[in-house]
């Protein structure tokens, strides 16, 4: 393809930023258009719910890039747009305001966005979802000393959210209709460990309960929430962190293939040569489990967003990393190495009473996952071991006597 074309990449986010960014790194000279339909340039999410929410980070310093950067990189920057057609046959994007815009090649960068609760109540004042900017922004003046916080779904984002509660002095109070938090990501011993984390800080954990509905005042705001049996749990503000949804339907609307994201290949080419799809919207190969899925992670944003670059720009196709994420809550830091759904079984290595421990996970004897709590060796050894299907065992990983550097040193070569 000419170094003369022009690209479009809808969505300003991580991965629509690296993006940008790579197609200059590698040589791209024509136009590039990077549409979002937030106000502010691309930036970092993950601290949104830790450090920023603390006040510990300023906005500055969330931004991947200066704004001087676009214009110094020629890099066209429209952000409070979002677009409302692609027209596939003449290559072209309808926008929500201004001319549309032509191109030779679009990257769809739409991340996702919160599930919405299905719940009376959902629509009151100090109700809150945690993923953009501008959601920070509202939450921020409630999260005031002696405020009581609601947290629906035991999930990451809201455990991070709990814990930062915690930290600024307010009661907080978890639900989760599940029978143990980060049920759908992890196993019971993580659960078990985190449970009494909170609990030990202070926050009411509730699992096994169902919300029925958020009930306000007369000034329109959250005053409790009702559960199924009648329950009444006070409260000032609620946030609700009950998962998220690939923004598929502008792909889905012009013909490009969509299943629970937008379905791609190694290069993150869709269905139409092109077009690509890249970060939380996509579903692409994992290819260090054959199969696909989506991913959700800023790992998997920037490894994308330089697959597509690297692409079209007719260079080789970047490496692709062992999928991984963090976590930090209070005094701890999990890492992630690996997916581990389908895992048959898990050993730990360490005890959790100290705090360092790690749990690797094992289907068919194969080692595909690590939580890593306040572990990195643990972690960035799983990583590689995983990365190269490397044989090993769970009374391996098990045996403390033996540092992990040391047996991941074994295991790779063998």
């Amino acid at each position: 393809m000419s170094a003369q074309s022009t690209i479009v990449i809808l969505g300003a986010g991580q991965a629509g930023g690296q993006a940008a960014v790579s197609l200059r790194q590698f040589g791209h000279e024509g136009p590039i258009y990077l549409i979002g339909d937030e106000a502010a340039p691309p930036y970092q999410r993950p601290p949104l719910s830790k450090d920023y929410l603390k006040g510990k980070l300023d906005r500055d310093r969330l931004y991947l890039k200066p704004q001087q950067f676009y214009e110094d990189n020629q890099i066209t920057l429209m952000t409070g747009v979002s677009a409302t057609k692609i027209d596939r046959a003449e290559r072209r994007v309808e926008l929500s305001e201004g001319e549309p815009i032509r191109y030779d090649k679009l990257i769809i960068a739409t991340g996702s966005r919160p599930r919405p609760l299905p719940l009376p109540g959902a629509d009151l004042g100090n109700v809150f979802d945690l993923r953009t900017l501008e959601d920070i922004g509202q939450l921020k003046p409630a999260m005031q000393e002696g405020n009581r916080l609601l947290v629906v779904g035991a999930g990451y984002i809201g455990l991070e959210a709990a814990a930062v509660a915690r930290e600024l002095g307010l009661e907080v109070t978890v639900l989760e209709m599940a029978d143990r938090v980060l049920a759908r990501v992890t196993s019971p011993v993580m659960s078990e460990f985190y449970e009494g984390l909170h609990k030990a800080q202070g926050v009411t954990i509730r699992t096994g309960v169902r919300l029925k509905e958020l009930a306000g005042n007369a000034d329109g705001n959250v005053s409790y929430g009702m559960l199924d049996d009648g329950e009444k749990i006070d409260c000032d503000v609620a946030l609700i962190g009950i998962g998220i949804l690939p923004n598929e339907e502008l792909a889905a609307e012009s013909g490009i293939a969509c299943k629970n994201g937008i379905l791609v290949d190694r290069d993150a080419r869709t269905n139409d040569a092109n077009v690509y799809a890249i970060g939380d919207c996509a579903h692409r190969p994992l290819i260090h489990y054959g199969r696909d899925g989506r991913l959700e992670s800023v790992h998997n944003a920037i490894e994308q967003g330089k697959i597509a670059a690297a692409h079209i720009t007719g260079r080789d196709r970047p490496a692709e990393d062992v999928p991984w994420f963090w976590s930090d809550q209070y005094h701890i830091k999990l890492q992630i190495a690996g997916l581990s759904q389908g895992y048959d079984d898990v050993v730990v290595r360490g005890d959790p009473a100290n705090e360092s421990f790690a749990a690797f996970y094992f289907k068919g004897g194969k080692l595909i996952s690590v939580d890593a709590v306040n572990a990195p060796a643990e972690f960035l050894s799983a990583k590689r071991l995983i990365a190269a299907d490397a044989d090993i065992s769970p009374e391996t990983v098990a045996d403390i006597s033996v540092s992990m550097k040391d047996i991941m040193k074994a295991a790779l070569a063998k």
